[in-house]
């Protein structure tokens, strides 16, 4: 593991995390136009998708090589999510923090709530969507994955959904947004309010 040399707990984190097919991306990429910001790119073993590039939006690499920056203490967090490995580095981490605007992390609800732990500090903002019908509607109009991983991704967006009726949910979460179909613009004024509200 790298010697980071300065103090995680001063990082100004925003950690975006929600169902996936909710919309996190999109929102992210609308958010460049309403603040100024450094996104930490996280590091993925899937497939490159059309349109995409390495290093935008991951630095794209093999499972063997992943696995061995596992072994030597890239990261300082990772997960294996529908078969795929996706983890942020601790280089990334130093290099973003090097600038003065807010830092973004793109994270799944796991690998979110590992790093709040880390850095509690860090405020966690939960994109989510107004049904579970909509959500398959989105999944399956992206075209990206097999009606089992689509099943497995829905699956999953409904333990997440039973998480945001708890108690808990209010710590887990600093902010929750529906991201509502047709609505995207709307989504991405209310996540650029708080961000300024709260850095």
């Amino acid at each position: 593991m790298m010697n980071l040399n300065f103090d995680i707990s001063k990082l100004r984190l925003i950690i975006i995390t929600g169902l996936s097919g909710a919309g996190k991306d999109s929102v992210v990429e609308k958010l460049k136009k309403k603040i100024k910001f450094n996104r930490i790119t996280t590091t993925t073993t899937r497939e490159k998708r059309k349109g995409e590039k390495q290093g935008s939006p991951y630095y794209f690499i093999s499972k063997a090589k992943f696995q061995k920056m596992i072994k030597n203490g890239d990261f300082f967090e990772w997960a294996k999510v529908y078969g795929n490995y996706y983890g942020n580095t601790y280089s990334e981490l130093k290099r973003a923090s090097r600038k003065t605007t807010p830092i973004i992390l793109m994270l799944d609800c796991q690998g979110a709530k590992a790093v709040k732990k880390k850095i509690s500090t860090a405020k966690v903002i939960f994109i989510t969507v107004e049904s579970l019908r909509s959500l398959k509607k989105r999944l399956v109009s992206r075209g990206m994955d097999s009606l089992s991983v689509i099943n497995r991704r829905i699956k999953q967006a409904k333990k997440e959904l039973k998480t945001l009726s708890r108690p808990s949910a209010v710590k887990q979460w600093d902010f929750v947004v529906v991201n509502k179909e047709g609505k995207l613009d709307e989504t991405v004024q209310k996540v650029s309010a708080y961000i300024k509200k709260n850095f």
